[in-house]
């Protein structure tokens, strides 16, 4: 009996261990997953908090050119102010209506790009002229801030496989960056060269600057960088959408800056040979929670 009655107590002690061990395992469980669920709830409120901050963004961005094309509209509906007034009136609603198709455009690259459906028309090309088209195109804007743009090409041959129409959105958006984020009177240089089997365009300005907890973030969606910390117009997209391009065509990007008010600069490398397998578009985006021969082509605006 005695024996009997030792092992039932230890059948007791054994159940009354395991029984404890369960309910520890159990408070953890429910530890953690209280845990997930405040994570959770977390990463809702933050990607509702960017969805209305990018909302706000996107009707502040979009209903400034509208009111200048609206406004001019219903200024040059008089015949007085027509006569006077025309040329200067037409030259600000060309200028607004190309910045709200800009807008539109990034607004559709970054649905795109989400949906995993942005890709590539590969040709061989000049990059060169690309990059000269680009520069031509932010001319007048530099011009309006007194900025000079140099170009500096660093050799004579610069074929390589590509997309053009992509390739001209990289430097445009990088220039535009530059413009946006330098100072009356600054100046902003292009420059670009063969390494090997790649081309490295560099995009350098003398202006804000990026702050250096801002600069391992600076390609990601809706990220702008300034140094008063106020926003500088825009969607805070067009970096974003420059490495994605970049990382389509095989490439990356990087940027440099000593912190506020040094200046920034952007390099992006491409292969020259195009992407290493056919470009396709990347993976669906997650929700929140980019000495040679000595200067063959001397380019200023």
């Amino acid at each position: 009996m005695c024996l009997i009655a030792v092992i039932l107590f230890g059948l007791m002690v054994l159940q009354a261990a395991v029984m404890l061990r369960r309910g520890r395992l159990l408070r953890e469980e429910l530890r953690n997953a209280a845990l997930h669920e405040h994570a959770a709830r977390e990463r809702v409120q933050e990607a509702d908090l960017v969805k209305n901050q990018f909302l706000a963004a996107v009707s502040h961005e979009l209903r400034t050119p509208l009111t200048s094309i609206l406004g001019w509209c219903a200024l040059l509906g008089d015949d007085e102010v027509r006569r006077t007034l025309l040329d200067e009136g037409l030259a600000s609603i060309d200028q607004a209506a190309r910045v709200q198709s800009a807008l539109v455009e990034d607004l559709l690259d970054v649905s795109r790009i989400a949906a995993g459906r942005l890709k590539l028309t590969l040709a061989t090309i000049d990059a060169a002229k690309v990059v000269e088209q680009a520069i031509a195109s932010v001319a007048p804007s530099a011009r309006a801030k007194t900025i000079a743009v140099h170009a500096s090409f660093d050799g004579d041959d610069f074929m390589m496989i590509a997309d053009p129409v992509r390739l001209e959105q990289i430097v445009w958006n990088l220039l535009t960056n530059a413009i946006k984020f330098t100072p009356s009177g600054g100046a902003i240089d292009v420059t670009m060269r063969r390494a090997d089997a790649r081309l490295e365009i560099t995009v350098r300005d003398n202006g804000e600057g990026i702050a250096a907890d801002l600069l391992p973030h600076i390609f990601e969606r809706f990220k702008q960088g300034a140094a008063t910390g106020a926003r500088a117009g825009g969607l805070g997209l067009g970096l974003s959408i420059v490495s994605t391009l970049a990382e389509l065509h095989g490439g990356s990007i990087r940027a440099e800056s000593a912190g506020l008010g040094t200046g920034a600069t952007f390099i992006v490398e491409l292969p020259l040979n195009g992407p290493p397998e056919p470009a396709a578009a990347p993976a669906p985006l997650e929700p929140p929670s980019h000495v040679g021969q000595l200067v063959l082509r001397d380019v200023e605006l």
